[in-house]
């Protein structure tokens, strides 16, 4: 079998991909993993389970549940909350490792279960090959350890979780934000209670768009994928921006008051001179990633401060982050990692944050965002193909080095095969827009025809 755990986590369409038998032998195989890593150390081991809306979830969370009580975990259910307000809960809580069942920006069919160590930090690699080496071992027939008795995990739910998350939110923020107007998109997602509640509770007045979710429409035409409608919104409410999450809320995308987006890239930078004036900005460092546009660079660069830059993941940002000490790392797509109050990209402290910096600032967002100017950049998606080949295709080494010879010191072109689904992501930047669509064209059409 191919390698479950991608970038994220393991992720496909729920009942087909990712089954109960699938989710739950992982949840056991995860239990026996970190046991012999030593994580207990001697105690009863004790798990946070969380999910997202979706209708899948329920069954999912279900199968997680039992497979790790039968393995002798005990199990607090802290029901629907963000992929951060898991992460963050399973270092408050004191608990072994956590369990997150989402499949963050992905549409709805799609599901996915990805675990926290304890402290609330992702596996690392070798426990992720690890936890599938003892499933797959399982699946081909040896027995698992199985606890009798008083053995075996007791499962309770945590109904403190929503509020021990959102007062941890609002410890974080340097100053109020009394007399802001702010559009919130939820995406109908696991944000849609907590976001709303912090941004009010932190003194904004909160007007929200995609906060009503019925298991199916997750994502579905709102959130960070998808925002026209909170373009519109800002604009016809006259807020002073807007905040975009994704399913699981670990990503925050903005729009100001014009409308106009505010990306991962400039939201870094944002925070970035925020975090070095307050003296929190480790190293005078931040963490991007390949895909961080060009016009990010030569801003941090023009304002002394260095930019790392790891292959695309939040997990690799964070690993640079956690290896060198910096404070500050995040992605194009939103995905922003504050490390001194989150071991995860969290989307609602990201937005808080921001927001805090436009009142203690008193410029507008938009002031704020024009550190950098953004160059073009052309994304386009390529599904259903071959993502494997991406570095060995002769067709398209070729077509690579033509573009950037076409391009010259002007723009670059990115390949990058998803961690997390069947396709392809052709980045051009170029110095004028049409070039970078015609470049970035013209090499989808060779990934279609070379991988598909």
């Amino acid at each position: 079998m191919g390698r479950l755990f991608g970038t994220d986590g393991v992720r496909g369409v729920a009942n087909v991909d990712l089954t109960a038998e699938l989710a739950l032998g992982l949840s056991v195989a995860a239990a026996h993993v970190l046991a012999e890593a030593g994580t207990f150390e001697g105690h009863r081991p004790k798990a946070v389970v969380g999910r997202d809306p979706r209708a899948s979830g329920e069954f999912l969370e279900a199968a997680v549940v039992a497979g790790l009580a039968s393995a002798g975990v005990d199990v607090l259910r802290v029901g629907v909350l963000p992929t951060p307000a898991v992460a963050y809960l399973t270092g408050a809580l004191g608990a072994d490792f956590g369990v997150m069942l989402s499949a963050s920006h992905n549409a709805m069919p799609d599901n996915g279960i990805k675990f926290f160590a304890r402290g609330g930090h992702k596996l690392a690699d070798e426990l992720e090959d690890r936890v599938e080496t003892v499933y797959d071992q399982h699946r081909t027939g040896e027995p698992w350890d199985r606890p009798t008795g008083a053995g075996v995990g007791r499962v309770r739910s945590y109904d403190q979780g929503f509020d021990q998350y959102v007062a941890h939110l609002i410890a974080v923020l340097p100053n109020r934000l009394d007399g802001l107007t702010v559009v919130l998109d939820e995406a109908h997602g696991a944000a849609s209670r907590v976001s709303p509640e912090a941004f009010t509770r932190a003194g904004a007045e909160v007007i929200t768009l995609g906060a009503e979710p019925d298991g199916l429409n997750i994502n579905d035409g709102c959130g960070s994928t998808h925002l026209d409608l909170l373009k519109s919104a800002v604009v016809e409410h006259g807020a002073d921006f807007g905040i975009a999450h994704d399913g699981d809320a670990d990503r925050c995308l903005a729009v100001d008051a014009s409308g106009a987006e505010v990306d991962g890239d400039q939201i870094l930078a944002v925070l970035a001179l925020a975090m070095r004036e307050a003296g929190t900005l480790r190293g005078n460092t931040v963490v991007g990633t390949v895909m961080s546009n060009l016009g990010f660079k030569i801003a941090m660069e023009r304002e002394g401060i260095e930019l790392i830059q790891t292959a695309v993941g939040d997990r690799y940002v964070l690993e640079s982050m956690k290896e060198h000490g910096y404070a500050l790392g995040g992605e194009q797509s939103g995905h922003v990692i504050v490390l001194d109050h989150a071991t995860t990209g969290d989307g609602t402290l990201t937005g808080l944050m921001l927001a805090a910096r436009v009142v203690a600032t008193g410029r507008t967002l938009a002031e704020l965002a024009a550190v950098m100017e953004r160059l073009p950049q052309v994304l386009v998606n390529v599904p259903d193909v071959d993502r494997s080949r991406v570095d060995t295709s002769p067709e398209l080494v070729g077509a690579v080095a033509e573009a950037e010879h076409e391009l010259g010191s002007t723009g670059r072109v990115l390949l990058r095969p998803s961690g997390t689904e069947p396709l392809v992501r052709v980045m051009v930047e170029a110095a004028d827009i049409e070039q970078a669509r015609s470049v970035a064209g013209r090499l989808a059409d060779v990934v279609k025809s070379a991988l598909g």
